[in-house]
């Protein structure tokens, strides 16, 4: 009897065993279905924020194949190929630089004041800019992918914020340029700022008279006057 009782025990045992196994799968298999159900999540918001397949795979827990198909499934069409931007210089011209700073401005504000972590303060932050833009009236200049690759040259000391000597706003600069005297784009315009893109709209079927019309100053020029209303608000 002793020996049945025995052996009773050890059965209960072994199922008290096997439902706690079972119970502990369950428990991870439900966690690892909630991180997929986020990091999908995650995906579909950062395509259509316009973000590179390069981006996609580092940030995204997810394998290359699904990101693909998700891509496809969001855009219509296959993630485009080729390199990532990689050079400062594009941010240094006129109207790519006031679009820069705005955004870099929304970035540290994020990342200072807001408390959100880098990946959440891009997104974020890129989603306040393109907001910004829209509500003016304005054209998007700076899309997903040269933002990301902008916070990775000022994670890498190859740009820096400097202050304008004129109107006190932080503008997007070559690391280790010179801050004294430092003029920005929109106190200072280059001569053929905004003609180029009037000309476009020209052709576009615009009046020639409208388009081409040199603004009195840089308030006046159709580029800039939204981009200065929203830089009342980005930068400091």
């Amino acid at each position: 009897m002793s020996g049945t009782r025995s052996q009773g025990g050890v059965r209960n045992g072994a199922a008290g065993e096997g439902s706690s196994a079972s119970a502990s799968g369950a428990g991870r298999t439900q966690k690892s279905v909630l991180r997929e159900v986020r990091e999908v999540q995650l995906a579909i918001e950062l395509i259509e924020l316009g973000a590179r397949l390069q981006f996609l795979e580092a940030e995204v827990d997810l394998s290359r194949e699904r990101l693909i198909r998700l891509y496809k499934e969001l855009k219509g069409v296959s993630p485009p190929k080729g390199l990532l931007p990689f050079s400062t210089d594009w941010y240094m011209t006129w109207l790519a630089n006031i679009h820069s700073s705005m955004f870099y401005n929304m970035y540290q504000f994020m990342l200072t004041h807001a408390d959100e972590s880098g990946l959440q303060a891009l997104i974020k932050s890129y989603r306040l800019y393109s907001e910004q833009i829209e509500s003016q009236g304005g054209e998007i200049v700076l899309d997903f992918t040269r933002a990301y690759t902008m916070v990775r040259f000022f994670d890498s000391d190859m740009l820096q914020l400097s202050t304008c000597c004129r109107c006190g706003g932080r503008f997007v600069a070559h690391a280790h340029d010179s801050k004294n005297g430092y003029v920005c784009v929109l106190c200072r315009p280059p001569s053929r700022a905004g003609k180029v893109r009037g000309a476009k709209r020209a052709a576009a079927g615009a009046s020639s008279e409208t388009a081409l019309q040199k603004p009195a100053s840089p308030a006046d020029n159709t580029e800039v006057a939204p981009i200065e209303q929203g830089l009342q608000t980005a930068l400091p």
